[in-house]
């Protein structure tokens, strides 16, 4: 056995901490220093002519370290050469080990770390060779040759040095210090004193490298044997792909696997995501294969596959929510009470497709939030306006660059519920092209015998939409395909009344123009009569949209005359309105006071509701030519027909000339030329003009008409009787004829107009004219077609009527 001799000194010396590197005795060392703590150590040493104590840091992240994040085993070491850079103020050391030392207290210093150490040199004396020193140099010296087969880098000179140090200890610290690669096994290193026992632990470690260099080497001659020599960007891939195969999987994998062990999948859903995993954790992340798999587990996972809100079955509750939300609109609150109270009674009543039908701006799509807020259900909203291609519905196939789901199931993802309340937006503007028919995809979706098993071509599994409330709007079913609508319930929203008109306008639209535009009720009020004049002569259409942005332009116009004119109120009345809002837009005709010859009131109905629409008559001496002008359509030129073949027929009966049709040419003009008009309704009205312009009797200007005319002379039943109601009683009109069978109508009115209206049935057009036509002229007078048969003549105000690009049709 060697003899040791140990030489212990204590010391206080200047301490510089190394962010991964650690400094050997006997060992050259070249490190550069940038923290200023570091760099007055440095300074401190040389100034002193003092020895440095380096010491490594536990976490090399660590930027300002405490004596914890130090460890208590360093090296002294002689500073042979420093040199700082002038530009970046960094420092270059060349410095030499000495000895190993151990901190025994760190001292207080200025700008620097300083330690108390005790430092120990443990040296054997091995002037007769003990075999066991020799066998651990031999030992030491082979592990060291078998490194350095798989780092040929080292040059001979390294084993030349190697070989030449007799010292176990030494050649520990030579080895560790320039093949180690982890500096906590230096570490570990450097922290025996005794040499044998640095020379045993030396050799462990270095079997741990073997074993590490080895499967390094194996990885790589897997990688080399499948790659070609001249592609260096695929050899870089596929000696990624050869390390995360021995590692089992990928970051990207494991991320995917924790998720799926958060999520409660259907056996079948998980079945097919792990398989997908597995094929993902060995491929390349950067091939392009990966990324698709990659987004297609991760769209999976995003579903809520086992997440459903509870259903609030409260019906006094629901009622109170679409009250304070909608005014009117009895039928649909009546259908969505009605599905909760039978929900109550039966769970698992499947949920009905409804789809709500009406014009622009009625609330369609608003009353779908409110449906949802009083179930307390998720709300999300899907478009279909121009969506020409299937896939828009069912998704693209995961093979195809750039695929996604279709909108249903990104739908139900964005509301991270499985039984949401989704409003299809639309459903009539869809459009069938060389692309598919998305309305036939649809089918799938809103079948209730189908969609309990939906297959997205992006998903490929089965998703539940039994338990989604479906909501379709449309303007019209006139595009909406039938397999579609036969899978529908259908609710019709009419238009908006001037009295509901008023009532939304100042419970819902009013308050909230006023909040966004930092007003309240105090600062600014708006009378109902100019909100009613705001209805009639600024916005007529079928909703309120158009109300609602004048009640805004309102807003703005108060609140700068508030501003400006330092106000604390302003109120805004009728005659106000030209003020702020220019002239109106809508000029009424005025019904006449006094009764006209040839002249009848008429109803029609348009897409932003009723309107009243005069028809006029004039004979002149002719031919029996007929001439229809105002842009009238072809149903509406078939009445005209009618009525003249109707009255050539009972002529006599209202002292009409017999041959009136040889002798007379007749003009039926319906004013507004510019709007296009059709539809069989005008038919008593057309019958009725001609009447009192050939016979010369007046029709009275307090009556108002629809209905179509058959040859026999039966009054058939028409549509839109709410709306054209509504129209008449607007312009003071109290008596209005219909068809008998239209009287069921009235039920669904508003009560002010049940109330003041008077409804009077007609079965055939002699029950019309009785009541329409005035008493008969005195025979020797003949009143002019348009006058009155008085002597008293009352002028009709001129029509101008608003002119917007395109026209809508009016139906009458």
């Amino acid at each position: 056995m060697p003899t040791y001799r140990e030489n212990i000194e204590r010391l206080t010396l200047p301490v510089i901490p190394m962010r991964g590197i650690v400094a050997f005795p006997a060992n050259n060392i070249n490190f550069e220093l940038e923290r200023e703590f570091s760099k007055n150590a440095c300074q401190a040493a040389t100034s002193g002519d003092m020895n440095v104590f380096l010491l490594t840091q536990k976490n090399v992240q660590t930027e300002e370290p405490s004596e914890e994040d130090l460890y208590s085993v360093g090296c002294v070491a002689r500073i042979k050469q420093s040199v700082k850079n002038p530009k970046t103020g960094i420092i270059r050391v060349v410095a030499e080990g000495f000895c190993r030392g151990t901190v025994l207290e760190f001292k207080n210093a200025d700008g620097y770390f300083s330690a108390d150490i005790l430092t120990k040199t443990v040296s054997a004396d091995l002037t007769d060779r003990d075999l066991r020193v020799e066998a651990m140099l031999t030992e030491l010296r082979g592990k060291m040759e078998e490194m350095l087969r798989y780092r040929p880098a080292f040059s001979q000179s390294f084993e030349l040095a190697a070989r030449s140090i007799s010292n176990p200890g030494l050649l520990s610290d030579f080895i560790a210090a320039q093949l180690f690669v982890r500096f906590e096994d230096k570490q570990a290193v450097l922290e025996e004193y005794d040499p044998m026992r640095r020379a045993e632990r030396t050799l462990l470690l270095m079997e741990t490298e073997l074993d590490l260099l080895q499967t390094e080497l194996e990885i790589h001659q897997k990688v080399k044997q499948a790659m070609d020599d001249n592609q260096r960007d695929y050899y870089l891939r596929e000696q990624l792909k050869a390390i995360e195969y021995e590692l089992g999987m990928g970051e990207d994998g494991d991320e995917l696997k924790k998720r799926m062990e958060g999520v409660k999948l259907p056996d079948k859903v998980r079945e097919k995501l792990d398989r997908e995993i597995v094929k993902l954790g060995r491929m390349s992340p950067g091939s392009p294969e990966a990324a698709v798999i990659y987004n297609y587990v991760d769209t999976c996972l995003n579903i809520p596959w086992d997440k459903k809100t509870k259903d609030r079955i409260d019906v006094d509750a629901a009622r109170r929510i679409l009250d304070a939300d909608h005014d009117g609109l009895t039928k649909i609150k009546e259908r969505i009470l009605e599905f909760l109270a039978v929900k109550q009674l039966n769970p698992e009543l499947k949920n009905q497709i409804l789809c709500f039908v009406g014009p622009p701006g009625v609330g369609k799509t608003s009353l779908g939030a409110s449906i949802a807020r009083a179930m307390k259900r998720k709300y999300v909203r899907v478009s279909l306006g121009g969506i020409r291609d299937e896939s828009d519905i069912r998704g693209h196939r995961k093979t195809y660059i750039g695929s996604m789901p279709g909108r249903i199931i990104d739908a139900l993802t964005q509301c991270g519920s499985l039984n949401p309340v989704m409003l299809l937006d639309e459903v009539d503007k869809m459009c069938q092209d060389v692309h598919g028919d998305p309305a036939s995809a649809l089918l799938e979706v809103l079948d209730s015998e189908q969609n309990h098993a939906f297959r997205d071509h992006f998903i490929e599994l089965p998703v539940d939409l039994s338990d989604v409330l479906f909501i379709c709007t449309a303007n019209t079913l006139d595009t909406v395909p039938r397999p579609l609508l036969d899978r529908m319930e259908v609710i019709e929203l009419n238009t908006y009344t001037p009295t509901e008109k008023l009532s939304i306008a100042k419970n819902h639209l009013l308050p909230k123009q006023l909040k966004r535009h930092g007003l309240n009720r105090r600062m600014l009020k708006i009378t109902d009569a100019a909100i009613e004049d705001l209805i009639e002569g600024f916005t007529r259409e079928s909703g309120v949209r158009t109300l609602e942005r004048e009640l805004g332009a309102l807003c703005r116009k108060g609140a700068k005359v508030l501003v400006e004119e330092g106000r604390k109120n302003l109120t805004i009345d009728k005659p106000d309105l030209e003020k702020y809002l220019g002239p109106r837009k809508f000029i009424d005709d005025g019904v006449s006071k006094n009764d006209l010859v040839g002249v009848t009131n008429g109803l029609a109905w348009t897409e932003v509701g009723g309107d009243l629409l005069k028809v006029e008559v004039l004979p002149v001496e002719g031919s029996g030519k007929i001439e229809l002008t105002g842009q009238l359509g072809d149903v509406m030129k078939e009445s005209a027909q009618i009525a003249v073949t109707w009255l050539r027929a009972h002529c006599a009966e209202y002292g009409i000339q017999k041959d009136f049709y040889k002798t007379k040419d007749i003009h039926i003009h319906v004013p507004e030329g510019a709007v296009p008009k059709d539809g069989p309704s005008a038919g008593v009205t057309m019958a009725t003009s001609l009447v009192s312009a050939l016979s010369g009797i007046p029709v009275r200007c307090d009556v108002a008409m629809t209905g179509e005319i058959t040859l026999t002379g039966r009054v058939l039943a028409i549509g839109g009787l709410r709306e054209k109601a509504t129209a008449a009683w607007t312009r003071g009109i109290k008596t209005i004829l219909v068809p008998q069978e239209n009287m069921r109508d009235t039920a669904e009115m508003d009560s002010v107009i049940r109330d003041e209206v008077t409804f009077i049935p007609c079965t055939t057009l002699t029950d019309v004219l009785g009541t329409a036509l005035a008493k008969p002229a005195p025979a020797d007078v003949l009143p002019v077609i348009g006058e009155t048969p008085s002597a008293e003549k009352d002028s009709v105000p001129a029509i101008v009527p608003p002119q917007p690009a395109n026209h809508p049709r009016t139906h009458l």
